[in-house]
């Protein structure tokens, strides 16, 4: 018993360590507009996004942890070869959240965590421990992988469709404001960007509460599925933390890497991100935030000046959005692997 409790222990402080890698890599997507477009000081983003971001975990609700924690069965599996193989998991995450940093690549944490959980529960216990959700569609219930990727697709073409749809919209009634107008689209996102940050702590941080919750579970520490208010708590202390220590590297990226930010550009991509995060946390759909915002900021940059956006850097951001799932399960894999090797670890029911 004591063993076990030690590799819960040592699970969970990963997985806190992912929801701080997720914060400090997803700051950049949501300062960087503000950032960009001088709305604000970097001090002053990270402020208010930290107070906001803390909020969005405990208001938000529990629907994306749910689904995260569901959409991999190993509780025929022994606690122990259980809690490995998502120890494994979301080291891969952790690792590709700190190599894309290093190299200033906005990739999607959340999808680094599937593909994580996905490589390693593949390679020891077989694709029959993880619930693809494809069968079930045929009923109409909306479960597992299917969901999780269904979620992570549709949201950047809503992204990019609605920064493209609400740009020109809000350029319309636009179209006669003085250049004054600047100042109070300045002042705005002191608002938008709350909301955004709000919307993300709402969706992010529920991803390792439901790995936790999870990890609990299999250890038999709590009854049933239910997430337990101090791991709500804890993610958003962590989440928090990641977001103030910011993102610096990607903020160059996201800011000013796709399309050059000014202030109706700043406020359309936060509303139009902080809208797709904040729906897809109430309907259990785990999006990506770097997805959303690049994408909402490449519609904008498309209904404006198609040949402004820098369309190539905008592809080097998709190609990471391609390559993160894979990347992230052969770590987790290879992790796993390695791992097995030295302790032999038996993955066996009982």
């Amino acid at each position: 018993m004591d063993s076990l409790i030690v590799i819960a222990t040592v699970t969970v402080v990963v997985l806190v360590v992912f929801d701080y890698t997720n914060g400090f890599h997803d700051a950049s997507n949501i300062i960087a507009t503000s950032i960009a477009s001088r709305a604000m000081t970097p001090l002053q983003a990270v402020l208010i996004v930290g107070f906001f971001e803390f909020l969005g975990p405990l208001l938000g609700g529990t629907a994306v942890a749910d689904t995260i924690g569901s959409f991999v069965d190993i509780s025929e599996l022994q606690a122990m070869p259980a809690m490995v193989i998502i120890l494994c998991g979301v080291s891969a995450a952790v690792t590709w959240n700190i190599i894309t940093w290093r190299f200033g690549i906005p990739s999607s944490s959340s999808h680094a965590l599937v593909g994580g959980l996905v490589g390693a529960v593949l390679v020891s216990a077989g694709s029959e421990h993880i619930v693809w959700g494809v069968r079930e569609l045929a009923d109409g219930h909306l479960i597992g992988v299917f969901k999780v990727l269904l979620a992570l697709l549709i949201s950047p073409i809503i992204g990019f469709w609605g920064g493209f749809l609400i740009h020109r919209w809000v350029g319309w009634l636009l179209r006669s404001a003085p250049l004054q107008v600047n100042h109070t689209l300045r002042r705005m996102q002191f608002l938008t960007t709350a909301a955004l940050a709000f919307a993300h702590g709402a969706n992010d941080a529920q991803k390792s509460m439901g790995v936790i919750t999870l990890v609990l579970l299999l250890g038999g520490f709590i009854p049933q599925f239910a997430v337990p208010f101090w791991v709500v708590l804890l993610c958003a202390v962590a989440i928090t933390l990641g977001i103030m220590s910011g993102g610096w590297r990607i903020v160059r990226t996201v800011g000013f890497g796709i399309y050059k930010i000014r202030p109706l550009h700043a406020v359309n991509a936060q509303i139009t991100a902080g809208v797709v995060i904040f729906s897809a946390a109430l309907l259990g759909g785990p999006v990506s935030t770097t997805h959303v915002v690049s994408s909402s900021i490449m519609g904008i940059g498309a209904s404006e000046r198609p040949r402004s956006v820098r369309w190539r850097k905008a592809g080097d951001i998709v190609s990471t959005w391609i390559i993160t799932i894979p990347g992230a399960a052969l770590i987790a894999a290879a992790g796993y692997l390695l791992l097995n090797y030295g302790l032999n670890i038996n993955t066996g029911g009982g």
